[in-house]
């Protein structure tokens, strides 16, 4: 493959140090039992995947060798404990794993190697490709850990935040009116930088006329829902979406639980009254779904979802993000700016061409399709990013408050399968 223009040496050994700081900070919070938790389909034993990051970082930064096999690794059986290619999930907590102490300090030999072959053979080409990859791959994994902490209810990460709340912002209702036509989705081979395989390329489609929300359905709008016994009407569920909900026993949103007259919810380890206009968080692609028909409403595509981010009235072209081409700072939710969602009405500087808010950070957002292939899609090196999980999982857009955002751009592609509550998305939706 060709490897496109990429950041500089500085900047790549910036993105390095910033994801392994994140990790750290998750590592060093764990204790006795929390290093491996408990066996559960959708997280992962937190001391298998800390390794895991080691592992992956020093398979493509200094073992791997196209067409020439790879290096030994640093440790005998590191491939046996930390393929995720060939390590089923659940024997991942039955595995003879090191001990947190001397997984960090593998963690810290790896990073050692990977900066010292940086700073001999500099950022460009096959190095440099690698490298972005693996920051990368390290801050989706910090990610997993945000939605772990959740799951297993422990501390919300970093001094507190999520103890921190936004300044009220209130609701920000209606739809934006977007003009369709033709659209060419996915990224653009010309602009440069890093993207993934499941990206490529941009290609034509048609976008009829639309409307979507300017924000995301708020937690009050989603209790409404509640109230009416959304969870109890099957005429609101699609056929999978009812099996799931009788089969996981939903009655209510995962986190929700009664409080006098009201409702609360468990945000990490602490249980916090609803935020009445801040985005739903926790909900899935088939809730996502029922929300939708209980409200006359429906959820966007793909494209309609890119174009209404990436486009602009009178605007030729696509935009790298919502608001334009500079990076996200104080548009947008994300990492580093707290541990908790804003009000749907918040970073009003990262509205779309559009008008839409917040289609950055705070909740992923559900679309309706599935996640697929783009018409002559080829993988990249590694291989098990995109082309196993087509098909069976859903697209969601946009990232959310424990996003890097480094990662992001509009054609950026996420993908869950629709029964997942676990990750923190929500729900954007279109007029019928």
């Amino acid at each position: 493959m060709g490897y496109p223009a990429l950041p500089d040496a500085v900047t790549l050994r910036s993105m390095l140090l910033a994801a392994r700081e994140r990790t750290l900070e998750y590592a060093r919070a764990l204790t006795g039992p929390q290093l491996l938790g408990p066996r559960l389909a959708i997280v992962n034993p937190p001391l298998w995947e800390i390794g895991h990051v080691g592992w992956f970082q020093e398979h493509w930064c200094l073992r791997y060798r196209p067409g020439n096999g790879k290096a030994p690794p640093l440790i005998g059986n590191g491939d046996a404990l930390y393929d995720s290619a060939a390590v089923a999930h659940g024997v991942r907590w039955d595995l003879p794993l090191p001990g947190l102490e001397p997984t960090l300090d593998y963690l810290g030999r790896v990073l050692d190697d990977v900066l010292e072959r940086l700073d001999r053979e500099g950022a460009a080409g096959e190095l440099g490709y690698f490298l972005q990859l693996a920051a990368f791959h390290e801050e989706m994994h910090c990610e997993a850990f945000t939605c772990t902490r959740q799951t297993l209810g422990y501390r919300g990460p970093g001094q507190a935040a999520s103890t921190r709340p936004h300044a009220p912002a209130g609701a920000w209702p209606g739809d934006a009116e977007i003009a369709g036509g033709e659209f060419r989705l996915g990224a653009d081979p010309g602009q440069g930088g890093f993207v993934f395989d499941n990206e490529k390329w941009m290609h034509r489609v048609d976008v009829l006329p639309f409307r979507i929300a300017r924000a995301p359905v708020t937690q009050s709008e989603f209790a409404a829902f509640v109230a009416e016994d959304g969870y109890a009407r099957r005429e609101l569920w699609s056929a999978e979406g009812w099996q799931w909900r009788e089969r996981a026993g939903a009655r209510v949103p995962l986190y929700w639980t009664r409080n006098g007259g009201g409702w609360s919810r468990r945000v990490f380890d602490d249980d916090q009254p609803l935020a009445p206009n801040a985005p739903m968080v926790h909900v899935n692609g088939h809730e996502a779904d029922a929300w939708c028909r209980w409200a006359g409403r429906r959820l966007p595509t793909e494209a309609e979802w890119e174009c209404a981010a990436a486009t602009a009235p009178g605007l030729p072209g696509k935009r790298r993000f919502p608001w334009g081409e500079t990076a996200p700072a104080a548009q947008a939710n994300l990492f580093g700016v707290s541990g908790t969602c804003a009000d749907v009405a918040a970073f009003g500087e990262g509205d779309s061409g559009w008008g839409c808010r917040q289609m950055f950070g705070n909740v992923w957002e559900w679309t309706a399709d599935a996640f697929g292939p783009y018409p002559g899609f080829v993988a990249d090196p590694y291989r098990e990013y995109s082309e196993p999980w087509f098909g069976d999982h859903r697209v969601l857009r946009g990232g959310c408050f424990a996003t890097r955002a480094g990662l992001l751009r509009n054609t950026w592609r996420n993908f869950y399968t629709p029964d997942r509550r676990d990750v923190f998305a929500g729900i954007r939706t279109c007029a019928l």
